[in-house]
């Protein structure tokens, strides 16, 4: 499989009209995969609306592990959401299609999901927690499971740390770490030199790993943030715990709220983060190289072959 070098879905007028304040995304998105021959199916669960890509059945081998990839479309209100979530919607949208066009076995599974803003009232509210609760309901449960988020902006891979200090040992645990060791190895074939372990705040992995299926959360940052944010981290030790104990694009209800600790630190997380759910996180925030970069990735992911 080949993996183009242009610009031409990160620059295009489909994209800006993607993240106008009256599009109807989930819509959009349909549209947009269909133009590209790759069919789709919405999935009502509850009042959220998730699109799942149909793939031929020629593209699964039971020999080997379903991935499973999951991009948020959904946005807060009055914010264009170019970096959360439309570029990586777009790279994912577009993978789609150079699957659908190679023929291949891939072994792999897409979501657009709907509800992730919504995490900020608990994980429990978030659309991917009711998606990962019908997994489990399902069976299935053995999927290495990929979240994308906020990948539109730096030359760095972050793989979130959300899962390491989890207190589910045994089996859960095992496999988590499995998953994590493995997507460590994708980074390093994808990005050899571009890519760490940080704690991140949560996406839709949260919604996975409450429903005790490991999932993983992959995002992008601009390499003066990176060491911006590590140097802050080892300065203050509190740091890792308030950026992983609340969402830093969540606003607080009271003054014993998790998210008091947001403003706390707020000026010693990246500048990306800040961006989130403002006018800011806007087309000209966006740095080209991200959706090549965001490719290659899933690329990898759609390359590896993992016994089940």
């Amino acid at each position: 499989m080949n993996i183009s070098s242009d610009f031409d879905s990160f620059n295009s007028d489909s994209f800006q009209k993607y993240i106008a304040s009256d599009c109807d995304r989930l819509s959009f998105l349909q549209n947009y995969l269909s133009e590209r021959g790759v069919s789709s199916s919405v999935i009502p669960l509850g009042e959220k609306k998730h699109l799942y890509v149909n793939f031929p059945s020629a593209a699964y081998n039971p020999m080997f592990k379903i991935k499973t990839i999951i991009s948020h479309y959904d946005r807060v209100a009055g914010s264009p959401g170019a970096n959360d979530n439309s570029l990586a919607n777009f790279a994912l949208a577009d993978f789609a299609s150079t699957l659908c066009k190679s023929r291949q076995v891939h072994n792999v599974r897409i979501f657009f999901t709907d509800g992730e803003e919504l995490g900020a009232e608990g994980v429990s509210s978030q659309g991917a927690f009711a998606l990962a609760d019908l997994f489990r309901k399902l069976g299935i449960v053995n999927d290495d499971v990929y979240v994308f988020d906020a990948c539109g902006r730096g030359e760095v891979a972050i793989l979130a740390r959300a899962g390491l200090d989890s207190k589910i040992a045994g089996q859960f645990k095992k496999k988590f770490l499995d998953l994590y060791e493995r997507t460590q190895n994708l980074l390093r074939k994808s990005m050899p030199n571009s890519w760490m372990t940080l704690p991140v705040p949560y996406s839709d992995n949260a919604g996975f790993l409450a429903c005790g299926i490991p999932a993983v959360a992959i995002t992008f940052l601009p390499k003066d943030e990176v060491s911006f944010y590590y140097s802050n981290l080892m300065a203050d030790k509190n740091l890792e715990k308030a950026v992983m104990n609340c969402r830093i694009d969540s606003e607080p209800k009271n003054a014993t709220d998790l998210s008091i600790q947001k403003f706390k630190y707020i000026e010693k997380m990246p500048k990306t983060w800040r961006l989130f759910h403002t006018e800011y996180d806007n087309y000209l925030s966006l740095t080209s190289e991200s959706y090549v970069l965001i490719k290659k990735i899933l690329m990898q992911i759609a390359e590896a072959k993992t016994i089940a």
